[in-house]
């Protein structure tokens, strides 16, 4: 609780028989805070945050009118301020090995004389099992019992270690796997849009807006339902966990205007994407989004989620929408209790955060408007959410990737035969189509669309293409109880979209392995195949090893693709295939209408159905009561786990940190290009035999069918330091072929041998040398998922230093939590290819020293071979105070180590 309220803000709200207290921003504004009901929605949740933890320490009278004078500045003002949110939210690929470092501080702060019990999240934190299923058996009834077999198979030490975390902390829960992904769950469940903490001093019950922030970047989602939330790495969770204010800039908000309805045929997953490529285009990274404007008032909760999920493909920290009455619409359908829903629209009003269509339109750093009945059915690829395509150019764009991004346009046509088949595959079919993702799957427009068009489909006699595996992974089994009730389940079964598991599937890599003989025809002949994919992300490597192609569609168009069986086909004029009669089958004759999915959504889905999957939701099924755990205050670490180990974060860590020094005489590791992503840089998927991370499996008893992925061996810091750029299509531009092209995969040149090796066993050498090392990337690093491992891998491989153009917002600061130096150049236009940087190069980085200070200017010294030296200026993107603490003790769990075993 706040020790002070400089603007009288305290107050206290009746609501029914309950008396609850709350930070008024109308006191706060009547106080002194003058003109603050002008505020974007998001700043005035930002605004009580701060009155209600102002203590003259973290938060002061300065920080809380700063806030206030965002009207005057627009957010343009370079102000940090301390954001503590109500919750962290958890996956388990980013949740285990935050949880691994939880039980490695324990172990550390006991070392440092201690207490141990001191290391326990301070604000509930709710850890999903979403991550961790594969879709190994797909089209059969089997399909879901045999995944989640094999989950539990693949993952029992993990599921241990889970286990033992919810017993062992407090403050911490766990959602068994085949519950659901944490979006998903998060909006229909953990989520209140007003939170509330039961004060034990003053014996009063506190009321304050729902923030939180999360391991997974899409946490944006639940901004859809007013909750304020946004992606953080696990360093950063695990921070926020333990108490520390999460320290951020006063935000730039963008207003996103919303007029108009979306036209007959066009799906929440079209709006999406063309919001996706407007704020790519306006440029909103690291700002926040607010929507505003008469559209919202027709627009339900489960299309503002769709469009607050894809924030980080749009660059923004959130895409937030305020509370209204579709909140509490929304809130009841989903079964939250009548005294929740009662408070969240009393608080609202009672704040100035409830809007209505008389609202007047808060103040913004810049707007743009989109009318919604412009929108047309689009794709997004075939490699980045933001490359939105119309449908109706989607064959022909297809044809120009295959001439620009895959240069065999001289192939398209040519057929192969496959194996053991009677069929042939040739550039542009489609060998994956999955209704999969938080994203999509969480809105029951598209998801029964989807089941109408299969239905309409069987009806016709439609049949999927026999290469193309199908599969239908939900968010919640909330999904999976709709279909079966509404029977729809058996036309999807009758296309192959049989349920394979409750879980992120394909869009995280999840996939599983293609059908083997398709999988053969396209290694053998260098096929661009492509997938279907109703979720977020399409960054080539990331959703199937054998698929080069990737579109992003809304479950619906997926079912289509799979019937169409090619990109190369227009589905808008060429018939998806032929009735019982011979006749031609167009998807505009299996298109349900928009009348016919309400009606199905308003007969098939209940407020009882959302109660009823929710009622027991921590308990699990039987395999995870089953799943036993042994450990108590401290883990008891198995040093022959190849899931779990104890990370060398805190190996012989004193007291007081040692002083930071220059970067003397460093190698370059690595020359990458733009839009390097988390996957590049810690990919997620399948780990290779013939790779340092698959050698060291084999060498440790593993066989290659048991590698499991990358993601869920996150607890392994020996398999992810080898993973560290290791994605099978990450480009260094060190190394090339004999044609000068440079080879795709993670390898580089140790200098000054010349010799060409994974960068893992180059990095060891180094380490072996004593030698430093940096990367030089381009725009836009770090894009992607919030994956903490991208800068941990990084840190131990010996890494002091990334220079880049520009860095994506969570990377960049998960870089300085794990004490790796993030730089730009301060000059635009200046890259290293520019400076004609080759990479045998030694690089000295002048002035991190006992005088660093955020943003400040620095120096490198670029020194050739030839011994010609250049100094190129940078910038040290260190943006805070707080960063800078968390350098300076190498890294923010070490800094909150320190601060406890003081």
């Amino acid at each position: 609780m706040a020790t002070l309220d400089s603007f009288k803000a305290r107050k206290t709200l009746n609501v029914g028989s309950k008396t609850y207290t709350y930070y008024s921003l109308t006191e706060a504004e009547k106080n002194g805070l003058s003109g603050i009901s002008r505020l974007p929605f998001a700043m005035k949740v930002l605004l009580e945050n701060l009155l209600r933890f102002e203590d003259g320490r973290t938060v002061t009278k300065e920080d809380i009118q700063a806030v206030a004078a965002w009207l005057d500045n627009r957010g343009k003002a370079e102000k940090e301020i301390a954001f503590r949110p109500a919750r962290v939210l958890m996956q388990d690929f980013t949740g285990v090995p935050a949880v691994v470092d939880l039980a490695a501080m324990r172990d550390g702060l006991k070392a440092l004389g201690g207490d141990p019990r001191k290391i326990n999240p301070l604000v509930p934190v709710d850890l999903v099992i979403d991550h961790s299923f594969v879709t190994d058996e797909f089209g059969t009834p089997l399909a879901l019992s045999r995944n989640v077999e094999l989950e539990y198979e693949r993952n029992a030490e993990r599921y241990q270690f889970l286990k033992w975390g919810q017993t062992a902390f407090a403050n911490f829960s766990v959602v068994p796997p085949g519950t659901g992904i944490c979006h998903q769950v998060n909006l229909e469940f953990l989520a209140q849009t007003v939170w509330t903490r039961n004060d034990e001093a003053s014996a009063e019950t506190i009321a304050y807006p729902d923030t939180l922030v999360g391991t997974d970047s899409h946490t944006t989602m639940v901004n859809g339902l007013a909750a304020l939330g946004w992606g953080v790495g696990g360093i950063e969770a695990e921070a926020a966990m333990l108490g520390q204010p999460i320290s951020m800039l006063i935000p730039e908000v963008i207003g996103f205007k919303l007029t108009g309805r979306l036209r007959e045929g066009v799906t929440a997953t079209d709006m999406v994407l063309t919001v996706t490529q407007m704020l790519r285009k306006k440029g909103v990274v690291g700002k926040f989004v607010e929507f505003f404007g008469p559209g919202l008032s027709d627009m339900p909760v489960a299309d503002r989620a769709t469009i607050g999920n894809m924030a980080p493909e749009y660059g923004a920290t959130c895409g937030f929408f305020p509370i209204d009455s579709r909140t509490i619409d929304y809130l009841t359908i989903t079964g939250r209790t009548d005294e929740r829903i009662a408070l969240v629209e009393a608080y609202a009003q009672a704040q100035g955060m409830w809007r209505t269509s008389e609202t007047p339109d808060p103040v913004f750093t810049d707007t743009l408007e989109l009318d919604l009945s412009d929108v047309q059915p689009s794709l997004a690829g075939p490699k980045r959410p933001q490359d939105r395509v119309l449908l109706k150019d989607a064959k022909t764009a297809f044809e120009g990737a295959m001439e620009t991004e895959f240069r065999k346009a001289a192939e398209l046509g040519t057929r192969h035969k496959v194996e053991g088949t009677n069929y042939d595959l040739g550039h542009g079919d489609v060998v994956l189509a999955a209704i999969t993702s938080c994203t999509n799957t969480s809105n029951p427009n598209v998801m029964i669309g989807a089941g109408l068009l299969a239905r309409n489909a069987v009806a016709r006699g439609l049949k999927v293409k026999p290469w193309v595996k199908t599969s239908l992974a939900p968010g919640s089994q909330v999904v999976a109880e709709y279909y079966e009730k509404s029977g729809l389940q058996k036309d999807l079964d009758a296309l192959g979209f049989n349920l394979v598991g409750f879980g992120c599937g394909s869009c995280i890599g999840n996939s599983g392995p293609l059908i083997p003989e398709v999988s053969k025809a396209i290694n053998d002949n260098d096929l661009v195949a492509a997938s279907v994919l109703s979720g977020n992300r399409n960054f080539e490597g990331r959703v199937n090893p054998d698929v080069r192609a990737n579109y992003l569609a809304s479950p619906p168009l997926v079912v289509a693709y799979a019937l169409a069986g090619s990109m190369l086909l227009d589905l808008n004029n060429e018939p998806l295939g032929q009735d019982r009669d011979g006749k031609p089958v167009f998807l505009k004759d299996i298109w349900p209408s928009s009348a016919e999915i309400q009606d199905f959504i308003d007969r098939n889905i209940s407020r009882d159905l959302f109660k009823s999957r929710y009622a027991d939701v921590f308990s699990g099924d039987e395999r995870w009561r089953g799943v036993q755990v042994s450990g108590g205050l401290t883990y008891d670490w198995d040093n022959t786990s190849t899931y779990i180990q104890n990370p060398p974060y805190f190996a012989g860590m004193q007291q007081e940190p040692k002083a930071i020094e220059n970067v003397v005489n460093a190698r370059i590791l690595g020359l990458f290009g733009d839009s390097i992503t988390t996957d590049h840089i810690s990919p997620a998927g399948s780990i290779k035999a013939k790779s340092p991370a698959g050698e060291y499996l084999m060498a440790n008893g593993v066989d290659p069918k048991d590698f499991n992925q990358y993601g869920t061996r996150r607890g392994n810091h020996e398999v992810m330091m080898r993973g560290t750029f290791a994605n099978i299509r990450i480009k260094n531009a060190m190394v090339t072929d004999e044609a000068g092209n440079v080879v795709e995969g993670g390898l580089t040149l140790h200098q000054p041998s010349g010799e060409r090796m994974w960068i893992y066993d180059a990095a060891m050498r180094y380490a072996s040398e004593g030698v430093p090392l940096v990367v030089f990337a381009g725009k836009e690093y770090g894009t992607g998922s919030s994956r903490d491992w991208a800068a941990k891998g990084t840190n131990l491989l010996g890494v002091r230093a990334v220079v880049a153009e520009s860095f994506e917002r969570i990377h960049r600061s998960n870089l300085v939590g794990m004490g790796v130096l993030p730089l730009i150049y301060e000059e635009d236009g200046v890259s290293w290819k520019t400076l004609g940087l080759k990479g045998d190069e030694t690089v000295t980085i002048e002035g991190v020293g006992a005088d660093l200070r955020p943003r400040q200017r620095l120096t490198a010294r670029i020194t050739s071979p030839s011994g010609e030296t250049r100094e190129v200026p940078l910038v040290c993107r260190i943006d805070t105070l707080d960063e800078l603490e968390y350098f300076r003790n190498g890294g923010i769990l070490q800094y909150v180590m320190r601060q406890l075993a003081a």
